[in-house]
């Protein structure tokens, strides 16, 4: 990406919200997921049948995200390049993310990369239809709608850290300042986005930032030549 191209996709980050919201509408990746979720939504709606096991799913994402995050965020987006029996492992997500640590304000390396989301919604869609087969299609959109409504959270809440939307009340300054810590004090620590000192304080990844030296690598993941 040239200099001009990059001082552009930086122009635009709102300090208000409704500016940051008008800036995400600008991009395909908030438009894919809601489409998808609203589809799964409308679907959910038409079949009924509602149960109190339904309120399940809700309440195991809630539990479960910011592991999900944590574990996504470890595994794939820090992955290290690699060669496995002759083959170069190195997944779109891995290098946009490590794109993302070299310029945090690049507002397109924010989101999760439309390429992923093409496969990755039809299989969320897809588990719910098929994996909960046993106990009906309705709980199975259920899970769906659920999965998709928590990836649509992560998006904004992402993307509204990278913003320079000051945070104005304690939960979501507590967020944004220890996703912030992630990318500019030490990329080894605070993996979780949507919530702070859940999964990172249970996985010991939640230190005393004033206690954490400051990372060489943080802008550059891995200290790979050539990372951008």
């Amino acid at each position: 990406m040239t200099t001009r191209r990059a001082d552009r996709s930086r122009a635009r980050i709102g300090e208000t919200l409704p500016a940051a919201f008008v800036e995400f509408l600008r991009h395909p990746s908030p438009w894919l997921i809601v489409t998808t979720l609203t589809g799964a939504i409308v679907a959910r709606i038409a079949l009924g049948d509602w149960q109190i096991r339904d309120l399940l799913i809700p309440v195991i994402f809630f539990v479960a995200f910011p592991f999900i995050e944590w574990g996504i965020h470890v595994a794939l987006l820090h992955w290290k390049p690699r060669s496995i029996v002759g083959l170069g492992i190195d997944p779109l997500v891995s290098r946009k993310h490590r794109e993302h640590h070299v310029d945090p304000r690049i507002i397109s390396l924010i989101f999760v990369p439309w390429q992923v989301l093409l496969w990755l919604l039809p299989a969320l869609v897809l588990i719910g239809v098929f994996a909960f087969r046993s106990v009906g299609l309705a709980f199975g959109l259920t899970f769906s709608v659920t999965a998709l409504s928590f990836l649509m959270v992560y998006e904004w809440i992402h993307y509204l850290i990278h913003t320079d939307y000051k945070p104005r009340h304690a939960p979501y300054r507590a967020v944004w300042r220890n996703h912030r810590h992630h990318h500019f004090k030490n990329e080894h620590y605070w993996f979780t986005v949507t919530s702070s000192g859940t999964a990172d304080r249970v996985l010991r990844t939640y230190p005393d930032p004033h206690e954490t030296r400051t990372s060489k690598t943080a802008r550059n993941l891995h200290a790979l030549d050539g990372a951008a």
